[in-house]
This record gives C-alpha cells, sequence and structure tokens, in this order.
C-alpha cells in the first residue's frame, strides 16, 4: 500500500491549518491542587492569569479554556521538532469578550515562516471539559509581475 501523501505546510492558496484542542477540568484541578498557581505560570502569562481570575481564585473553565486556545493555535503553525512555545502565543479577552491570540517571538516566527498572519480562536467549556478551535488568517499572495 503507497504511504498516503502528507499535507502541505500552511500558506498555500486556499490551504488553512486548522487547530483543535480539548483539556479536561479534573486533570487542571488536579494540577492546581497539587502544585499551586506556580505551575500554570510557566504556561500562561500574568496578564491571561489575571483574565482567568475572580474575587474567589483562579476560574478553572477559563484557564483550561486558555490552555486549550494555545494549544490549538500552536497547531495551525504545523512545524515538526518544535515545543509549544507557552509564554510566546498569548490568548486574551478582547473588550467584547471573545478570545484574542496575539503571537510573540518565537511563535511570531514561526507563523511567519508558515505565510500566517494572524491566528483566530474560539473556545468553550463546559464541566468538564474545555475545547478550542484556531484558525489561521493566511497572508495573501503577492501577484506575480
Amino acid at each position: 500500500m503507497p504511504a498516503r501523501p502528507a499535507a502541505p505546510p500552511a500558506g498555500g492558496l486556499g490551504w488553512a491549518n486548522l487547530g483543535m484542542d480539548i483539556v479536561s477540568v479534573n486533570r487542571v484541578r488536579r494540577l492546581l491542587a497539587q502544585y499551586g498557581e506556580q505551575f500554570f505560570e510557566r504556561m500562561l502569562t500574568p496578564g491571561e492569569l489575571a483574565d482567568c481570575r475572580t474575587s474567589s481564585g483562579l476560574d478553572v473553565l477559563s484557564l483550561c479554556g486558555r490552555i486549550a486556545a494555545k494549544e490549538a493555535a500552536f497547531k495551525t503553525l504545523r512545524v515538526r521538532g518544535r515545543f509549544l512555545p507557552w509564554p510566546d502565543i498569548v490568548v486574551r479577552r478582547s473588550e467584547g469578550g471573545w478570545p484574542l491570540v496575539e503571537l510573540h517571538r518565537s511563535a511570531a516566527e514561526m507563523a511567519a515562516e508558515s505565510g500566517i498572519t494572524e491566528i483566530t480562536v474560539s473556545i468553550s467549556h463546559d464541566v468538564d471539559y474545555a475545547v478550542a478551535v484556531a484558525a489561521p488568517i493566511i497572508a495573501p499572495a503577492t501577484p506575480i509581475q
């Protein structure tokens, strides 16, 4: 049986790599109880943690949504041999309440290499899980002159 061809990298005409991730609320609760907030400071920026905070502490569903969104955004980049640069993918809450993805340093470089100018993301969560779907916004092709 012939090998199945690999999907082309991001950036081709009409091509968009979607990313999706799911995070278990129970697992994050367990990590929070076992290691405290400090564990998540490696993954989320101070601003992201502030967005997840309520008067009674961290909102676990929001925390799970941010983690899922970062993973989903990273998956749109389709890079091999690279680890998710947690602090370089920032998921913030817009004034309207929807999530916005900011790419910094190595994440911005990976996106540029893939022809991605931005990443849009949608987050949803329920009692047991948070999910996120991310889609890249591809730079328009330069017309040949």
